[in-house]
């Protein structure tokens, strides 16, 4: 591995022969758990509750409608009052559960955005995988730190507050996409926003986060310790693999 890092106006390159002395910060001191700590109905209701919920408010907007014609009243009607039925049957409050929808959705951005407090301003080294970004309007080379191989390429990118806009003060860029890498900086809670092309499209990149790097240590192979917050995106990879698959399979058939 190699470390690259920078002191004032000079930047030094150096082989490590070890591995870093550095301790590294874990991921999931990043995020807020204050924001964390909330209640979310709609976790546990099955799909079908949730079509219901859905079939219930736009069966209710089209009743709305005063040119609604007499056919389409009574179908929509008939939809509304079957998926009310469905869900009282569970022992669903569906009024209750429509009226959290956006108390619910405030919740979900703060805890996927918000940031610790206590972090905001400190030295810290994390692990991870580099992605290359365009230049900073001054020219200085960026990158994004993600906790995840993958992220923002095979599949979505992380949480806000998973997700570190690096400013390169050093004299190393990333050799591919998602090298495995460890900076080292100042980070500061600063939230970012912009989009860029990576592999096969325009990537929204949205960061809660901007580190200062004065430290860049390369990995030839690297594990980044990520916390179970991160469980989904490798869920998700495995539901689109299993899904190719059965689609593969009933094309053969």
């Amino acid at each position: 591995m190699h470390r690259f890092f920078a002191s004032g106006a000079c930047v030094v390159f150096a082989h490590v022969a070890g591995p870093a002395l550095a301790e590294l910060t874990q991921w999931d001191t990043l995020i807020n758990p204050e924001a964390q700590d909330y209640k979310d109905p709609f976790l546990d209701l099955s799909y079908e509750a949730i079509d219901d919920l859905v079939t219930i408010v736009r069966s209710t907007a089209s009743l709305e409608d005063p040119g609604l014609s007499d056919a389409d009243r009574a179908t929509a009607t008939q939809k509304l009052n079957e998926a009310r039925a469905r869900l009282a049957a569970e022992g669903h409050d569906a009024d209750w559960l429509i009226s959290q929808r956006w108390v619910v959705a405030e919740r979900r951005k703060a805890a996927a955005t918000a940031t610790n407090p206590e972090i905001s301003g400190a030295q810290v080294t994390l692990g991870g995988f580099a992605i290359p970004a365009p230049p900073a309007e001054d020219g200085t080379p960026i990158v994004y730190l993600v906790p995840e191989r993958g992220m923002c390429s095979h599949v979505p990118p992380p949480n806000p507050n998973q997700m570190i806009r690096a400013k390169l003060n050093v004299d190393w860029s990333p050799s591919k996409l998602h090298q495995p890498v460890k900076l080292s900086g100042r980070l500061l809670s600063e939230e970012t926003n912009e989009s860029f092309h990576i592999v096969d499209g325009i990537v929204p990149m949205r960061s809660s986060f901007v580190m200062d790097v004065v430290e860049v240590e390369t990995m030839p192979v690297f594990s980044s310790n990520v916390p179970d917050a991160n469980a989904w995106a490798t869920k998700l990879a495995e539901k689109a693999r299993a899904a190719g698959q059965s689609t593969s399979e009933q094309e053969q058939k």
